[in-house]
């Protein structure tokens, strides 16, 4: 019987195996054996027909949505007048024109999904059929060759005998090979399903906003608010993960607190402001606290508060394919993520707790004004920042316990971090934050790190970034290892964190396959593990 929990890499993984066991059999028992293992691997599940229906529900529920996005569009062009308001200070015109995305992202989202439903019913029923064909042969194949052989029959094998076996194997290999090219085409397209409808599950963020001390038009505009710098769709300030826990939050506030936020949120100068006051709500930060930080960053200008709050910003052009440098193996296209010239960049060799001190930095704007503004949270001096920035890596760094090097009379500087302290740091540091447990977990083969990929496109599409450590030799044979974070995903790409200061955009494949050096240099091209936040 299919074992149970199988899932469509286990699948095409042990077939892959059974695959080779069969071209490499060279007796009866061994053949019979290594078909009656891949006829045991159960075959792609799932009906067609009813993510056909599904999908034909999701037609009719476009066309309403782009009725919906037609009648706010006019809406918008009509003009409103800013006397209306909203209780956190939306105006009338904010409210439209996030109805109005938040409609065209609807219909895009509905329609997106009915397209990723057929794609997978159309992969699912070739794959069905593939593996219908591939198991008759095997069935074939083990006609041929009649029940399994007892000691004294296995000693001699016959001419004919032979010539029979081979031509079981023959037929086999190639049932075999249509099998896992099914399990193949079920594992990849249920895969990039659930990338795509993750991703629009996620990007429904105004409705993770549970609470009603906000009302659905508030929630509507701070579910729409992005940073300057970078294409609105990429750069939301607030994440469907910040939505739900800023919500849960205001639900646990008494009545004097709930109003003394609101208060807050009114008296934004720029939606930005409402959108941080918001995220470091999100964060797990109490009421006096986000005063304080409210007090800091009151009035100050949109480029102001991107600046000492987003420590990365994604550019229009970033998913440009460039190229990738032949000598480095590195992609000529990257973005770098400086405060005022200064990277967010690790200092020495503290690739771990760098990549956490800016992960944390992405999810607790209280904290990233700490390291760009210090204690006053007014400052604008990039010195001081790369000297704070340093300092918060080697507490970290010690925190993990980190290795070090020692250079008499000098003192010792860090040299690396093993995978508990990573955990263990990534757990102290990022989940308060975002409410999430990292797990370790390896990937070193190609099936894993697939295997692993829904899980890491969820968490980031969430608004959760995902620590991996990546490895490889150096030109004298000598392993290499380095942390690095993926932080965002679109399509089939991932974009990574590179805590020398930089992201770019790496694709499934070259996650999958060893190629990603194209985020670091070429000796750094697999990923052999990656932190996983737990539901």
């Amino acid at each position: 019987m299919p074992a149970a929990g199988e899932s469509t890499t286990d699948r095409r993984e042990k077939l892959a195996g059974y695959q080779r066991s069969i071209a490499g059999a060279d007796d009866k028992n061994t053949l019979i054996e290594a078909i009656q293992n891949a006829l045991n691997v159960s075959a792609p599940v799932g009906s067609p027909s009813t993510l056909d229906d599904i999908a034909e529900r999701y037609a009719k529920q476009a066309d309403a949505a782009r009725d919906v996005q037609d009648r706010v569009e006019q809406v918008a062009l009509t003009g409103l007048p800013d006397a209306w308001v909203g209780s956190t200070g939306a105006r009338a015109q904010e409210v439209v024109s996030a109805a109005a995305r938040a409609a065209a992202q609807m219909d895009e989202a509905i329609r997106g999904a009915r397209r990723a439903l057929i794609l997978l019913s159309d992969a699912l029923t070739t794959a069905q059929s593939e593996d219908k064909g591939g198991r008759e042969q095997l069935r074939e194949a083990l006609g041929i060759l009649g029940g399994e052989d007892g000691f004294f029959d296995d000693m001699v094998e016959k001419d004919a005998e032979e010539a029979e076996r081979l031509r079981a194997r023959n037929i086999a290999s190639a049932g075999a090979k249509t099998m896992h090219a099914a399990a193949e085409k079920a594992d990849d397209a249920a895969r990039e399903a659930a990338r795509d409808l993750n991703k629009f599950a996620a990007e429904a963020r105004a409705g993770k906003m549970k609470t009603d001390n906000i009302s659905a038009a508030d929630r509507l505009v701070l579910a729409d608010i992005s940073g300057t710098g970078g294409p609105a769709e990429m750069n939301e300030l607030l994440t469907a993960n910040d939505l739900e826990r800023s919500g849960k939050a205001m639900e646990r506030m008494n009545a004097q607190d709930q109003a003394e936020f609101e208060r807050m949120l009114a008296e934004a100068k720029t939606p930005q402001e409402r959108a941080y006051l918001v995220k470091a709500l999100a964060a797990g930060h109490d009421l006096n606290e986000v005063s304080e930080f409210r007090e800091k960053i009151h009035g100050k200008d949109p480029a102001w508060l991107q600046r000492h709050l987003t420590p990365v910003t994604t550019a229009g052009d970033s998913m440009n394919n460039e190229g990738v440098d032949p000598a480095k193996g590195s992609n000529h296209n990257t973005d770098t993520h400086a405060f005022k010239g200064e990277n967010w960049s690790q200092d020495g060799n503290t690739c771990v707790p760098s990549t956490v001190v800016t992960g944390r930095a992405m999810v607790d704007p209280v904290y990233a004004l700490e390291l760009t503004g210090g204690p006053s949270g007014q400052e604008d001096d990039p010195a001081a920042f790369r000297e704070r920035l340093g300092d918060e890596q080697l507490r970290v760094h010690e925190e993990g316990d980190g290795d070090n090097a020692y250079d008499f009379p000098f003192g010792s500087t860090p040299d690396g971090m093993d995978n508990d302290g990573k955990t263990t740091i990534a757990n102290k540091e990022i989940s308060p934050h975002t409410g999430s447990e990292y797990e370790f977990q390896e990937t070193r083969s190609a099936d894993a790190r697939r295997d692993v990929l829904p899980d890491i496109e969820k968490a980031v599409a969430e608004g959760k970034p995902v620590p991996i450590g990546v490895e490889g030799t150096n030109a004298d044979g000598e392993r290499s290892g380095h942390s690095m974070m993926i932080v965002g995903q679109e399509g089939d790409m991932l974009q990574i964190y590179n805590p020398w200061g930089t992201t770019t955009w790496v694709s499934e494949d070259d996650f999958v396959n060893g190629r990603m050096g194209k985020a670091s240099d070429k000796d750094l091209p697999d990923a052999y593990a990656v932190h996983l936040p737990a539901e």
